[in-house]
């Protein structure tokens, strides 16, 4: 059990309560509940940042946004960021990743941001940044789609630490790389139907960006991911060597667009789905980015076909809420696959299981849908379950975790250390053994908080700059300050679970925020940049 298997299954914005091991009683999710039951479910893991391409980043960098460089979507993640599969590679890993990556571009449309220089001041070449590295170049554009029409295209391994690379980047039906590859060889009269031109005819659609895929079921992304991994696992037992492997399986659902494929379609009533409690939050109690975004409905100007947050009817809610539950249905038999595929391999009882997403969905919850700079539970709070054949299994940890720990904790099981400058810690929990000084069952002092950082290319939410935010989290606290303006938000958690009632501006708990604005200015502190080392004394 020195050197231990790891498959870590990463979903593409899903939030906790969307399982049925974390309370939901709607969608089926036996595999996943299994895990969890074997396994720890931790209830508090929460992410770096609520956006996907800098959350990844995180997740294998173990390092804050503000020091990887990925602030938000668009910034490619450096190659010469050390990662957790890299160091699991440098330790004799065989190292994959099948499905998502998104640690690069995946459209190629131009930035939305971008400098505004003083007048007459001329920008001398390759001094315009103030890091060298230029993220233009080629190998920063291997996840384009330009890149991938060029028929002789692959992905250059290593890859961020990966040795073998099967690509499935994008949403819904609409999926490109080593999976357009294969759909177009294997049934090219399905790849001509994908996305919403090709849709099959259905009756009752009210949900944005939702539309039943011509797709089959076993031509789906999300079966086509679950059947690559069960193949590795498959080859992987063939080789019979003693070579451990890690297995990242990235799936690109439940995210946007709604288009689960065949059965999965209709298999949840949206009359059947409850919505959030927080649906019908009063608006006269809204801090004003939410309220913001209601008025923007009522005014018929939200962008109801792109990737950020906008506010939506009941009937939009609960139908998008239960064609995510039948994407989340699909994903959880794939890895009902894939787990089959490890046992039948004989390599179960020697590896590893851990399951968790890169952020979670509003869905409903406030009356918004997406994602975006309102840092309310749903949105950054995830699933993290760790199953672990060498520990008892059936815990569930209520410490505060996050997605930089999964991967300090990845390395620390299979006896490595990570990077100097890592941000995480030991997940609560997960190791046999506690540290000298530590209770049994303990493995690093528990966090007394989190930050969560922010940042967007756009401006809205009533803001005339590009949104800026920042969030402390605590076991009944959350407290966050946007930039622009000062405002802020700051609830009870313990009293107000669904956040409804902002207490920023009640004098009753003036100290409270102040106590809570302390505490976020020294994590701020904690989370500065401890790398490099220093090579000598002055």
């Amino acid at each position: 059990m020195d050197r231990p298997n790891v498959i870590l299954i990463v979903t593409d914005q899903q939030r906790a309560d969307h399982l049925g091991c974390y309370a939901n009683p709607v969608v089926a999710t036996p595999s996943i509940d299994g895990l969890a039951a074997k396994g720890v479910a931790h209830d508090n893991c929460f992410v770096a940042t609520p956006i996907c391409m800098p959350n990844r980043a995180s997740l294998m960098t173990m390092r804050m946004p503000s020091l990887h460089g990925v602030r938000h979507n668009g910034i490619p993640l450096s190659m010469d960021a050390p990662t957790f599969p890299e160091v699991l590679a440098a330790g004799g890993y065989r190292t994959a990743l099948i499905g998502k990556s998104h640690l690069q571009n995946m459209e190629d449309k131009p930035p939305v941001l971008s400098r505004q220089l003083p007048s007459g001041a001329e920008v001398m070449p390759g001094l315009g940044e103030a890091r060298r590295e230029d993220l233009t170049a080629a190998r920063y554009r291997q996840e384009s789609p330009e890149a991938w029409r060029n028929p002789d295209h692959r992905i250059t391994t290593p890859f961020y630490g990966f040795d073998h690379v099967e690509l499935c980047d994008e949403h819904g039906d609409r999926c490109y790389g080593d999976y357009g590859r294969w759909l177009a060889r294997s049934a090219p009269q399905d790849d001509a139907r994908r996305g919403p031109d090709g849709a099959l005819q259905a009756d009752g659609i009210v949900a944005p960006q939702a539309w039943p895929t011509s797709l089959p079921e076993e031509n789906y992304p999300t079966s086509w991911v679950g059947a690559r991994c069960a193949a590795f696992l498959q080859d992987h037992a063939k080789l019979q060597a003693e070579q451990p492997f890690f297995l990242m399986c990235s799936f690109p659902d439940p995210h946007h667009p709604f288009t689960p494929p065949g059965r999965y379609w209709n298999m949840y009533d949206p009359q059947e789905v409850d919505l959030p409690a927080s649906f019908h939050h009063k608006e006269e109690c809204m801090p004003p980015p939410l309220a913001w975004l209601h008025a923007e409905r009522r005014a018929g100007k939200a962008p109801r076909n792109k990737h950020r947050v906008f506010s939506v009817t009941e009937d939009e809610a609960r139908q998008a809420i239960a064609l995510t539950y039948g994407m989340i249905t699909m994903i959880d038999d794939a890895v009902g696959r894939i787990l089959a595929a490890l046992q039948a391999s004989g390599l179960a009882g020697n590896t590893v299981v851990i399951f968790t997403s890169d952020h979670g969905d509003f869905m409903g919850d406030h009356g918004l849908l997406l994602k975006g700079p309102l840092h309310y539970r749903p949105l950054i709070r995830v699933p993290l379950i760790w199953h672990d054949p060498a520990r008892p299994g059936g815990a569930r940890n209520d410490g505060l975790a996050s997605t930089l720990d999964i991967g300090v904790s990845i390395l620390r099981r299979c006896g490595l250390a990570p990077p100097n400058g890592s941000q995480g810690r030991v997940l609560p929990g997960v190791l046999a053994e506690a540290p000298p000084g530590m209770p049994p069952g303990a493995d690093e002092p528990p966090r007394e908080a989190l930050i969560i950082e922010d940042e967007n290319q756009r401006d809205f939410l009533g803001f005339e700059r590009p949104v800026r935010l920042r969030t402390l989290i605590t076991a009944n606290w959350r407290l966050s300050l946007y930039l622009e303006g000062g405002r802020g938000e700051m609830y009870d958690l313990a009293s107000d679970p669904h956040e409804m009632r902002n207490l920023w501006d009640e004098p009753a708990h003036a100290a409270r925020r102040s106590e809570l604005l302390c505490l976020m200015v020294q994590m701020m502190m904690e989370n500065t940049d401890r790398s490099p080392l220093p090579t000598g004394l002055a």
